[in-house]
């Protein structure tokens, strides 16, 4: 349908709804599929306003007041700016010259109801000038809508008679204004975490993303009534190569926006995991090697917006010193020949500077660690570092004056990782370490590492820069005293600098990591020995987290060969506080209580067996009747008898013995002891000592052991919303079991805070656990939506532990409700029992380590057994909605 037929229908259809919705899904679908063969986005987004325009504007003509000069359909916001996205809000103004004539109101009370039924989604306001003015000082949103304003339909003079007021300062100052929606950008900065790194980022409010142009925008016409952001080159605001990053930036959200909103079919800013795979394809971004197309658009997306974070940078400090001024004489301090400080921005003292001393692009950078009452680089002087970055080269790289002032940087006492994201804003960091700028903005499309690998690098660091201060002492307690410990903190910085520095490559990311952090040790000068330690610390920094998290060690087999793989109590000291301060970073869910003891406890072990010497290891056996000597004498103070002791201990393994202390098993052998032949269940529930956020729950189940104990056991403390994170279940030929949980609240925290929820876990698992009979089915709860889109097969590994004589089974499965209890249920089924068990939950992905025996308390040695084991896991888990 063409124009004048579109016109001639709504003209003379008293219901033009049909026709019109007709027309605007014609003009609608002929964008979408124009987006996907790809067209310029910039022209579509255009090109639906202008549709919008065209209908709205012939909508407006069918009623008797569209004649008056007193009245206008007038565009504002992002429409005001002749911008629509398939699912943008529509904001109308209806601006009158004085008031609404009674005449009008029947006729309006239509129009905007005709709006409603073609399900635009309009948002509109009826004001005259003066009430548009009132009402802009009262909000300074409604004042940001009225500086973009468009005439649709009626006179124009009226949209121009209110610019002229809007802009005048009888509504908002130049400086108010400013001061109003640079806190409104940091409110919202602050919303999104002040980072640009977010798995699902908002393309509309996140730093560097569309709302900070937009900002920039705003105070850009309020300061100088400017019509377009391309105008801000005339006044010399912006260099030409600034308005490239700036107009192509927005183009690439554009795109982005565009398309999202295409897959959602509404007005969705939020990049969510639901639409990301699908937008990559969209526009056209496909698997490279092991990097996903999804992780490429993503990387393209973080890198965009940190280009135009650092722009935003530059421009609201020249409005900062433009439109607030100093109020006085600027205050100057000398720094050296090349710096000094105005106003609290360090800068060059001429534009030259990195010209001709190349070495100053690094010395900036050590002069703002040295003096942490710097706010920042002044604009001028960010122009000028971005005019000479082409000069970090590889003769930059290995000039001795860059690499020295690289290692004070490194040794200066500060916050390191605020420098070196400055580094990294400016582009300084990518460009000296190319190695790193490889991983800028790499993100892995998963729910386990929630930042990038550069954002998580930083994390690292200032982990490692927070444990020298004392506000983290009780949250990182051993680490905050062994990091005052290490000979060099700089070695320690720099593994955290490299220990991913390879991801993405392909291969080991480990192994690469420790050739390229020795190069680097090697170009600026370390000594052979430091250079060995950080490169060991790369190569392993995942060995203890590996070791804690998925072996058993409470087994002094285990702790033996951890030691043995420690060269000396320096590399264990320095890759203790690297594994505290990698993990804490990868993710908040992360780091817990449980995990803090767990690498504890191998620290402590581990120490102990380098004193003892690793040519010395502890005897199994001897462990095991020292363990029990100790708990008897702690029972027989308590005046309990040899036989009662015994009629306990029989009932379970000598496994039992390798884990807690003399003082938990002596408190669990009193407890049943007391508890004597009472039918119920014993459930014991106790945290551990040192504090509230230094320990873990322990729940203990004592009674006659039954089939699928494991799979119900796990299935209530599901329901009670507790994390296993541990399981052991002790057992011989007898008929009694003592099962071990380790639990943590939702939280990541002990129940030891919650007294009552601790008696009403109790009294539930004994309810629940009393009777076979009654062993609830396992609920079925929605599975969460971020999980749903990170579906991959079920893995099942084998592997003996001949040490022990046991099977260890690794299954690797996407998180589902459920998961541990239906896992019971398929080795109830195989008649396996479970000894123990180690519980992994990284973000989607669950990473489970079962030791198992069959029914004789043997490994698993039959092929067949456990391949038909394997077949049915992965049949039954990868089953689960």
């Amino acid at each position: 349908m063409d124009h004048s037929a579109l016109e001639q229908r709504i003209s003379n259809d008293p219901s033009p709804v049909a026709a019109a919705r007709e027309w605007l899904r014609g003009h609608y679908e002929e964008d979408a599929q124009a987006f996907r063969s790809g067209a310029d986005v910039r022209a579509l987004v255009q090109a639906r306003a202008h549709t919008v325009d065209q209908l709205l504007a012939r909508i407006w003509a069918r009623y008797a007041f569209s004649s008056s000069p007193d009245i206008a359909l007038v565009a504002v916001g992002g429409y005001g700016r002749g911008e629509l996205h398939p699912h943008s809000d529509i904001d109308l103004l209806i601006l009158t010259r004085v008031g609404i004539e009674d005449a009008w109101q029947e006729d309006l009370g239509a129009f905007i109801t005709l709006l409603w039924d073609l399900r635009l989604d309009i948002g509109h306001s009826v004001r005259s000038i003066e009430e548009c003015k009132q009402a802009a000082r009262d909000d300074v949103t409604i004042l940001t809508n009225l500086l973009e304003t468009r005439t649709i339909a009626g006179p124009d003079e009226l949209r121009a008679t209110l610019s002229e007021q809007v802009y005048s300062d009888e509504v908002s100052s130049d400086r108010d204004y400013f001061i109003a929606k640079r806190e409104e950008q940091q409110q919202r900065h602050i919303k999104y975490g002040n980072t640009e790194y977010n798995l699902e980022p908002n393309l509309k409010g996140s730093p560097g993303a569309l709302r900070d142009i937009q900002t920039i925008g705003w105070i850009t016409k309020r300061h100088f009534g400017l019509q377009s952001i391309a105008d801000l080159t005339r006044f010399s605001i912006l260099t030409e190569e600034e308005h490239q990053i700036l107009y192509q930036g927005e183009t690439f959200l554009w795109q982005l926006r565009y398309g999202l909103q295409l897959l959602a079919d509404r007005n969705e800013n939020r990049l969510l995991f639901d639409h990301q795979r699908a937008l990559a394809e969209m526009l056209g971004y496909r698997d490279e090697g092991k990097r996903l197309g999804v992780e490429l658009m993503m990387q393209s997306y973080y890198r965009t917006v940190l280009a135009l974070a650092e722009l935003a940078d530059v421009i609201l400090q020249y409005y900062d010193e433009a439109i607030l001024g100093t109020r006085g004489d600027d205050q100057i301090q000398p720094l050296n020949k090349r710096f000094q400080v105005r106003n609290g921005y360090i800068e060059a003292v001429n534009n030259q500077v990195f010209a001709y001393a190349p070495y100053s692009i690094m010395e900036i950078f050590v002069l703002m660690a040295q003096h942490p009452e710097i706010k920042g680089i002044r604009a001028t002087t960010i122009r000028s570092l971005r005019a000479h970055r082409h000069l970090i080269d590889d003769a930059f790289r290995s000039d001795l004056a860059v690499t020295t002032l690289f290692m004070e940087l490194l040794r200066t006492p500060h916050a390191l990782d605020v420098t070196l994201s400055a580094m990294k804003k400016y582009n300084v960091l990518g460009r000296y370490l190319p190695e790193f700028g490889q991983i800028i903005g790499q993100m892995q499309h998963d729910l386990f590492h929630i930042y990038t690998v550069d954002a998580h690098t930083m994390r690292v660091i200032r982990n490692m820069v927070r444990l020298n201060g004392s506000e983290v002492r009780s949250e990182y307690p051993l680490a905050s005293r062994l990091i005052h410990r290490l000979p060099k903190l700089e070695t320690l910085f720099i593994a955290g600098l490299y220990h991913d520095i390879a991801k993405g490559r392909g291969g080991d990311h480990s192994e690469l990591g420790a050739v390229d952090v020795a190069d680097f040790c090697r170009r600026h000068h370390l000594s052979e020995r430091d250079t060995q330690l950080a490169s060991w610390l790369v190569e392993n920094h995942l060995l203890m987290s590996m070791t804690a998290q998925r072996k058993d060690i409470s087994d002094p087999e285990i702790i033996h060969a951890f030691a043995e793989a420690m060269p000396s109590q320096v590399h264990l000291d320095y890759l203790y506080i690297l594994t505290v301060c990698d993990i804490s970073a990868t993710n908040p869910k992360l780091w817990n209580t449980w995990r803090a003891s767990l690498l504890r406890q191998l620290y402590i072990e581990t120490k102990r067996a380098l004193r003892r010497g690793t040519e010395h290891p502890v005897d199994r056996d001897e462990w095991i009747s020292a363990t029990k000597t100790e708990a008897r004498e702690i029972l027989h103070a308590q005046n309990m008898s040899d036989e009662q002791i015994d009629s306990v201990w029989d009932t379970v393994e000598e496994d039992y013995f390798l884990q807690d202390s003399t003082v938990d098993i002596a408190w669990q052998t009193a407890a049943i002891i007391r508890h004597g032949d009472n039918p119920d269940p014993l459930v014991l529930i106790r945290d551990t000592r040192g504090g509230p956020t230094d320990g873990y729950s322990q729940i203990i189940i004592y009674m006659k052991d039954r089939v699928a104990l494991f799979a119900a056991t796990t299935a209530v403390l599901e329901q009670l919303n507790l994390n296993i994170v541990d399981a052991r279940i002790s057992s011989s030929e007898g008929p009694w079991s003592i099962s071990s949980y380790v639990v943590l609240d939702e939280r990541g925290q002990p129940l030891g805070m919650d007294p009552a929820r601790k008696e009403r876990v109790r009294k539930r698992l004994i309810e629940e656990l009393d009777d076979p009979e009654d062993y609830p089915e396992i609920i079925h709860r929605r599975t969460p939506r971020q999980l749903k889109h990170f579906a991959f097969p079920t893995e099942v590994t084998f592997s003996n532990d001949t040490g022990n004589q046991r099977t260890v089974m690794e299954v690797i499965t996407p998180d589902r409700p459920g998961l541990l209890a239906r896992i019971g249920q398929v080795l109830l089924d195989h008649r396996v029992r479970l000894t123990n068990a180690k519980i992994a939950t990284l973000g989607e992905r669950v990473e489970d380590v079962f030791f198992i025996t069959d029914e004789h308390g043997d490994p698993l040695s039959d092929p067949a057994t456990c391949r038909q084991l394997q077949e049915d896991l992965c049949t039954m888990l990868d089953d689960i909605e």
